[in-house]
């Protein structure tokens, strides 16, 4: 693998992360409610996803769910009720943050954990992800090359760049929130909610190429 390589992996990555997808405006929201340090959770969830993603696609997972609609269909499912139950969630909310989320007494569900895993769960159970670094990854790989410490590269490059996108998304959201106050609060949680709930709908209806 050259470093050229490596670098158009980059670009190609960074392109596909910034687009706004469920993790990062879980990282949008989360910056916005407990502030960009209480973030990091969320963000740490995420990066772990992408090593499971990779991982189990250099396993032979991606090829898998692209062969079995069963398997598909279970994993999409699980995605599509997971996004539905968050962007209920935060069209329900009230846009209450600033002091009492961001203290340390906030709610128990801004814990670290639950914030880990709410961006942790979304990836995971996203077939799409699965789908498309199984379409995305071997165009990087020589295949004359040890797999092993291929992947490894390319799931390191594509964390690192993840984290810092999702970085700059929570430091917008926690940004936005001083700037609009409660009423900003509120509205950008109707945005996220309903996009998530966009989301969501997109994957029910997503089918496999070959289906």
């Amino acid at each position: 693998m050259t470093e050229m390589t490596v670098l158009a992996f980059a670009l190609v990555a960074f392109i596909g992360i910034a687009t706004p997808g469920p993790t990062v405006l879980l990282a949008l929201t989360n910056g916005s409610k407990f502030g960009v340090r209480r973030a990091i959770s969320g963000m740490i969830g995420a990066v772990m996803s992408d090593f499971v993603l990779i991982g189990a696609v250099a396993l032979g997972l991606g090829a898998l769910l692209a062969a079995s609609e069963f398997w598909f269909t279970v994993v999409k499912w699980v995605g599509v009720c997971y996004l539905a139950f968050l962007g209920v969630m935060l069209l329900r909310s009230k846009g209450t943050l600033d002091i009492s989320l961001r203290s340390e007494n906030g709610n128990a569900s801004a814990s670290p954990v639950t914030i880990f895993l709410k961006s942790f769960l979304v990836a995971v159970t996203n077939p799409k992800g699965y789908l498309f670094f199984s379409a995305f990854l071997p165009q990087f790989i020589d295949p004359a090359g040890a797999q092993v410490e291929q992947y490894a590269v390319l799931a390191l490059v594509f964390a690192a760049i993840d984290f810092m996108v999702m970085f700059g998304y929570a430091l917008l959201g926690s940004q936005a929130v001083r700037l609009l106050r409660k009423s900003g609060a509120l509205w950008l949680d109707r945005v996220c909610g309903g996009a998530l709930l966009t989301l969501a709908g997109s994957l029910a209806l997503y089918r496999r190429a070959s289906a």
